[in-house]
């Protein structure tokens, strides 16, 4: 196994290591966004700012989520085209 396989299968492991924390995290973001939503929706002493605060907070944090995986996403590409290229030249 040349050194370009190992670097290979580190990005694969690195990458699956990642979607498979990320993807419980947002689980986890998901349910507690659910159980705030359903208390703020209960809670008569809450004002509207108050809610649509908590509201836009939730869409912040699942746009940063999305706009963080798309840049961990690109730059796992980034790696693996870069080894696969001096892989190709090593030959």
């Amino acid at each position: 196994m040349n050194q370009f396989n190992l670097v290979r299968q580190m990005i694969d492991f690195n990458r699956t290591t990642f979607d498979n924390t990320f993807g419980a995290m947002c689980m986890f973001q998901e349910q507690s966004e659910k159980m705030v939503n359903s208390f703020v929706e209960q809670a008569v002493w809450i004002p509207n700012e108050g809610k649509k605060a908590i509201t836009d907070m939730a869409a912040m944090m699942r746009k940063g989520c999305a706009e963080f995986k798309r840049a961990v996403d690109e730059n796992f590409g980034k790696a693996e085209a870069y080894f696969e290229q001096t892989s190709r030249a090593q030959e």
